[in-house]
């Protein structure tokens, strides 16, 4: 009589941790769920990012910089009749005057910044130091299909982030004798740089300001170099960490810098130019 008893106790333990396996297994899979929900969540706020930086950044900064290139235009009254009005004459050969090497204190956006500036433009019109952050002149290249607004400074938001190309501070302007360095983004924010590796010597690089327009040719190209290398913008640049890329003597230089390799900013991409026409407005 007595076996029947202890079968239904022991039918009663089996119960009684069955369910409590369910409880953990329950519990289990509502961990799993959740910390699957919490990694989707992640990971469509990272595709977000990624978007807004590589997308919806050069978008915005991309028609910012083509509004201001189109009102820097129509304040100089540029076009094809002044052009004309201009003649041929006024184009103007580019010599070489003497100019010391200087060096200076770190610029954000590129290299670390060197040399000075002079008052005026070769062709002997008057060119003021621009405002901080101020949006000047116009950079063209041709072979890049690249037309964007140069503004004095290389701070990231104020300039660089707009899309914009950058000045270093204490260089030279376009036309003076020295060198006229620039910075750019290479990715997100308009990346007006991207492509600067695919420049070659011979190609062109057309500067234009209030006071007039300036031929370059691309020269020489420097691959990789440390992102403090300030010798790269100095008056007679020549590269600090390279000492075989740049030049030994005075010159009418202009330099673009941007990150290397893409993606990242730990190195310093150049190349140089040499200025070969003028035209005063």
């Amino acid at each position: 009589m007595r076996a029947p008893g202890i079968v239904r106790r022991g039918l009663g333990v089996s119960g009684v941790v069955d369910h409590g396996t369910r409880r953990r297994r329950a519990a289990y899979r509502r961990v799993v769920w959740g910390g699957g929900e919490v990694l989707v969540t992640v990971g469509l706020l990272l595709l977000l990012l990624v978007v807004h930086q590589l997308w919806w950044t050069n978008r915005q900064a991309r028609e910012g910089a083509e509004r201001k290139v189109q009102a820097l235009e129509k304040e100089w009254g540029t076009g094809e009749e002044e052009g004309k009005g201009k003649g041929d004459g006024q184009e103007q050969g580019a010599g070489v005057s003497g100019a010391g090497s200087g060096s200076g204190g770190s610029a954000g956006g590129g290299a670390s910044s060197g040399g000075g500036s002079g008052a005026s433009t070769e062709s002997g019109r008057a060119q003021g130091t621009p405002r901080s952050s101020q949006a000047y002149a116009v950079l063209s290249i041709p072979r890049l299909g690249l037309r964007v607004p140069v503004a004095e400074g290389v701070g990231k938001r104020d300039v660089l982030n707009k899309g914009y190309v950058g000045h270093y501070p204490h260089t030279q302007q376009a036309g003076q004798t020295g060198n006229f360095a620039l910075a750019g983004h290479r990715n997100t924010h308009g990346e007006p740089f991207r492509y600067i590796n695919w420049l070659r010597r011979g190609d062109e690089i057309d500067v234009e300001t209030a006071a007039g327009r300036y031929v370059y040719v691309v020269d020489r190209t420097l691959p990789q170099t440390s992102a403090n290398d300030g010798g790269v913008i100095r008056e007679v640049p020549r590269s600090t960490v390279r000492p075989a890329y740049g030049y030994s003597a005075p010159g009418y230089y202009i330099t673009l810098t941007t990150c290397t390799p893409e993606y990242t900013s730990r190195y310093r991409l150049v190349v140089w130019g040499k200025l070969t026409s003028m035209r005063p407005r």
